[in-house]
């Protein structure tokens, strides 16, 4: 199994204020009399000014660069992606240009993620279904397809700091993991035991780690990206599930 599926791992755009201040130096007023009784002031007409056809036109044109450069909600974007990996099998049957496709809706809905801390959230609790990923590891793309495992899904405790990867059928696989936090985004993984067909245990060797860095997170749905530049969409199956300690 991938060391990137640990956790199955934005751009945040930065907007500069730059205030100009500009000084005007006052000028003494030159002395005045005050005028005659006869002489009278009254306030200039305003003068109203017509639009052109051709003004109008491009007072129209001006709306419509804002309009169109508007950014695409979370919602809509989710539901972009949900859309371009549905006929992939998790990725398995999906094509370079395909994993272009999906990489940068899935980049977009990253600068969209409304959890910045995800590793402080308690969303992150729970079992999650692998919907996509790159990982030709864990799409075990070299096997036929009927000894491919059929699902995979990974549970997650931030209060122990535990997770757990989980083949399904034909060979029920398991490995747990112990989880540092390196960042509010971004955890290393340590692997500790395998249990083949899910009750024979192995201790995992030393080497077995790796780092992921969790890029998109709400209640429903979990994009990570691994150090080995893997993708991963997760969608949430279970949210009270606990990881053996």
């Amino acid at each position: 199994m991938s060391m990137a599926m640990a956790l199955s791992s934005h751009t945040l755009s930065t907007l500069t204020l730059t205030t100009t201040q500009s000084s005007t130096l006052s000028t003494p007023k030159l002395l005045s009399f005050p005028p005659p009784l006869t002489t009278f002031h009254f306030p200039p007409k305003p003068i109203s000014h017509k639009l052109s056809s051709t003004e109008k036109w491009r007072a129209k044109v001006s709306f419509f660069p804002a309009f169109l450069n508007k950014g695409k909600d979370a919602k809509t974007l989710k539901d972009e992606l949900l859309q371009a990996i549905a006929p992939l099998d998790r990725g398995a049957d999906a094509t370079a240009e395909d994993q272009q496709t999906v990489d940068q809706i899935a980049r977009k809905l990253e600068a969209a993620n409304p959890i910045k801390e995800p590793l402080k959230s308690n969303l992150l609790n729970g079992k999650w279904e692998l919907i996509y990923t790159t990982s030709t590891s864990i799409l075990q793309t070299q096997r036929p397809k009927f000894l491919r495992s059929s699902g995979n899904y990974q549970g997650i405790n931030l209060d122990t700091l535990r997770a757990q990867n989980m083949e399904s059928w034909p060979f029920f696989n398991q490995v747990t993991a112990d989880l540092t936090p390196l960042n509010a985004r971004k955890v290393a993984v340590k692997f500790d035991y395998f249990k083949i067909a899910g009750l024979i245990p192995i201790k995992a060797p030393e080497r077995a780690r790796g780092e992921l860095e969790i890029t998109y997170l709400d209640e429903e749905l979990r994009v990570s990206r691994g150090d080995k530049g893997n993708l991963f969409i997760l969608k949430m199956v279970d949210p009270s599930y606990r990881v053996p300690v």
